[in-house]
């Protein structure tokens, strides 16, 4: 049941591409899915490139050899020591013995052959000026490089085959014990057993909870967090479940409130194997049960791809997509707990989505004819308009479903219906006991509905899945309630019985709870204030409490970083009270989001400056991330989407913005002082460009804009283009002469050494 080599077991997928700079790309052809893999490649990634890296200059000098022979002989020592933990593993599993430990000795080869490559003592070839002309063909040092990365991967992902072994062993040794615990005959019996099922489960616990932290796949991590979460609640529903059929034996819903334990818990690991190994057992998922949130997403972008390919084949489903979407808001209208303003407004916004697509369509046949100006620019409103009424469609849904909810949620905070199954337990009244299951029925439809709708606004993939958790809790935990207070019913004394529906009733009241939090995430993700899943930092966990096979490294391509938080302007303020958005006509709309657009772009240049920097921390790096954010948060505004949503929200970005820009001046003239003369001439001219807009953006916002908002936004978008352009030359420039810096301290620290050893 272990993953192959390539799997690597673990959510997310794509083989890794370590580095691409001159001349040297590494792509093991290997799927890493895991953050432990992942983070301990790096810094030997990182190792050989600096290795490569080197300045291609025919002649080097002595410092430069003795520069690139110490990174050689620290890779060779970093993989030495990697393959005697990668052999210790391969002595303790036999049936990865071969491929570990052919892999170890592919690795050590290629360490060797690096540091052979690199070392000095075989180079005694200088020239009379004291340069040598070794190492101008890097081609002998790129292929060991890349044998030495694709046989280091091979190492760690087999060594992850053995923690998904782990895991595999672990549930089928929980699953053999609860087979005997479901066939248990004497309380005695199922004391001994239950007290190892007990042990078993809390190892399962940890090497799951490990691999949920591990996971890249955040759709993965919250379906192995849901299993988790089943099989935690359900250890203890299985104790007193069991107990109660043990005490009761003839008792008919005692053994179906048991059976639904067992059943449920059996579930959830078949569900955990299945993440772990990569195993659909269920096959795929199906296409009917994406959200209508993930729908208008998935349309929005073919109709994108349709404006810019008039040649693309789909548009003949845009319709069908539409009506598939459509027919999943019924979910809504046809509810008894939509209330009416909102079903006729969402009718509204379905049947005027309908039209405009068809609308969108019409232009579209004749845009591929015309060919003109005029009709390129009719086709780029048509594509505003629809985008628009797909926007107000979802934001009309989410109000729908957050009211529901809370209306719900608040209706049933009392538990009324739990007392009452309790107390008509005790009291031994069967009469009153049909009375109320049906009541708890009736409540358990309604949570299932709420969890529906809930569904399809949630946003993310990760918070449908806790939705479709929910949902599944509800419907399960609702019935076991009821088979509990009918046992208990006709037992009244018994303590066991009463213990037995406590627990159901305190799962089913957890969940209730849980979707109050739940309720916030979603609010969060559809208001813009949740913030981007940072990795963790942690070192693959390897058999026998063995430790990382290579040191992790903190900030490593790809991390997420948080979205600025942007603090609400005070209520107060008279300037900003009187300010209502006024609604910008289609010709505005169309220039505004072209404009934001561009801004987008600039964004992800800004980012790949940032990337280039090892110290993330630095202030620099900092103040021009946020920058960043805050830019794409204002492109996300000429959408309609994003944190910022009325105009006080704008003038208040700007203010911030503005800001944070004089911030980062402020950083780099510090930085600018250790700099000589010409440098610190040319790093303050392009301060001096910076600066000006700025303070212009801070003049902007402090003019009286009326409402007159959206005539301002797209100079105020120009304004932080041109803003965010600037961003990009400083960021480069500023690398460029850091590194300049580091290598000067560096040849005046060798020097020092030079001369210390003459002295």
């Amino acid at each position: 049941m272990a993953a192959s080599p390539g799997s690597g077991g673990g959510g997310g997928a794509g083989a890794v591409h370590s580095c691409n700079t001159s001349g040297f790309a590494f792509d093991s052809g290997l799927e890493i899915r895991t953050r432990s893999v992942e983070q301990t490649l790096l810094p030997l990634v990182s190792q050989i490139t600096t290795l490569i890296n080197h300045k291609d200059n025919t002649k080097k000098s002595d410092k430069t050899l003795q520069a690139i022979q110490r990174v050689g002989q620290a890779v060779n020592l970093a993989v030495g020591r990697f393959v005697k933990v990668g052999e210790a593993i391969a002595n303790e599993n036999w049936d990865l013995k071969e491929e570990i430990s052919i892999a170890c000795i592919e690795a050590k080869q290629a360490g060797e052959t690096i540091a052979a490559l690199t070392d000095v003592a075989r180079w005694n070839h200088l020239d009379s000026d004291g340069q040598s002309t070794i190492l101008t063909d890097k081609s002998g040092v790129v292929q060991a490089a890349r044998l030495l990365l694709s046989s280091v991967t091979k190492v760690l992902l087999l060594a992850d085959r053995v923690v998904i072994k782990q895991i595999v062993t672990s549930r089928n040794k929980v699953l053999a014990t609860m087979e005997r615990l479901e066939k248990v005959n004497s309380f005695q019996e199922f004391v001994q057993i239950f007290s190892q099922f007990g042990n078993e489960m809390v190892e399962f616990a940890h090497l799951t909870g490990d691999r949920q932290n591990d996971l890249k796949d955040e759709k993965k991590k919250a379906r192995m967090a849901v299993a988790r979460a089943v099989l935690e609640k359900g250890t203890m529903m299985l104790l007193t479940a069991s107990k109660t059929c043990l005490r009761h034996p003839s008792c008919d819903s005692a053994h179906k409130n048991k059976e639904g334990v067992f059943d449920r818990m059996r579930v959830a690991l078949d569900k955990v194997i299945e993440i772990v190994t990569e195993c659909k057992q269920n096959g795929g998922t199906d296409s009917s049960s994406i959200s209508i949130f993930a729908g208008i997403k998935e349309l929005k972008l073919n109709i994108e791809a349709l404006r810019e390919n008039l040649y693309f084949e789909s548009k003949e489903n845009l319709s069908a997509a539409l009506e598939v979407i459509l027919e999943r808001v019924e979910d809504f209208t046809d509810s008894a707990y939509t209330s009416h303003e909102h079903r006729e407004r969402i009718l509204e916004l379905s049947t005027q989505a309908r039209t405009e697509l068809q609308q969108f369509v019409s232009v579209w046949m004749q845009a591929q004819s015309r060919k003109t100006k005029s009709a390129a620019e009719e086709l780029e409103l048509t594509v505003l308009k629809v985008s628009h009424g797909l926007n107000e469609l979802r934001k009309e849904l989410y109000h729908t479903a957050l009211q529901l909810a809370g209306d719900l949620l608040k209706f049933h905070a009392d538990h009324v219906v739990l007392k009452a199954l309790k107390l008509t337990g005790v009291e031994g009244n069967l009469e009153a006991l049909a009375e109320y299951a049906c009541k708890l029925s009736e409540q358990k439809e309604q949570l299932v509905e709420m969890c529906r709708v809930l569904r399809h606004v949630s946003g993310t993939e990760p918070l449908e899945i806790t939705c479709i958790h929910a949902e599944e809790t509800f419907q399960v935990t609702g019935q076991q309630i009821i088979s509990a207070a009918e046992t208990l019913t006709l037992h009244p004394s018994s303590k066991i019985a009463k213990e037995n529906l406590d627990v159901f009733c305190e799962a089913w009241e957890s969940q209730i709870s849980d979707m109050a939090a739940l309720l916030r995430e979603i609010s969060d993700v559809f208001e813009g204030r949740r913030d981007q899943p940072q990795p963790k930092e942690t070192g693959i966990k390897l058999p026998g409490n063995k430790s990382a096979l290579v040191s992790t490294r903190k900030n490593f391509k790809g991390e997420k970083y948080d979205h600025l938080s942007l603090p609400k302007p005070m209520k107060n303020n008279a300037n900003l009270k009187s300010l209502k958005p006024d609604k910008p006509d289609s010709e505005e709309q169309a220039k505004i989001a072209k404009l934001g657009l561009k801004l987008a772009l600039l964004t992800s240049d800004t980012d790949c400056e940032l990337e280039k920097w090892e110290d993330q921390e630095n202030e620099i790096v900092q103040h021009g991330r946020n920058m960043s954010r805050m830019a794409y948060s204002l492109y996300l505004f000429t959408r309609g989407e994003g944190p910022l949503k009325t105009s006080q929200d704008l003038i208040h970005f700007l203010e911030v913005f503005a800001a944070e820009g004089l911030k980062l001046t402020s950083n780099v003239q510090s930085f600018s002082k250790q700099l000589k003369d010409d440098d610190k001439l040319m790093l303050l001219l392009e301060i001096n460009k910076l600066i000006p807009l700025c303070h212009q953006l801070q003049t902007i916002t402090k003019t009286s804009l009326q409402n007159k908002v959206f005539l301002k936004v797209d100079k105020c978008i120009t304004k932080i283009r041109s803003m965010m352009a600037l961003v990009v030359q400083l960021l480069s420039l500023c690398y460029k002469l850091l590194k300049k810096v580091e290598n000067n301290k560096w040849v005046s620290a060798a020097n020092k050494d030079t001369m210390d050893g003459k002295t």
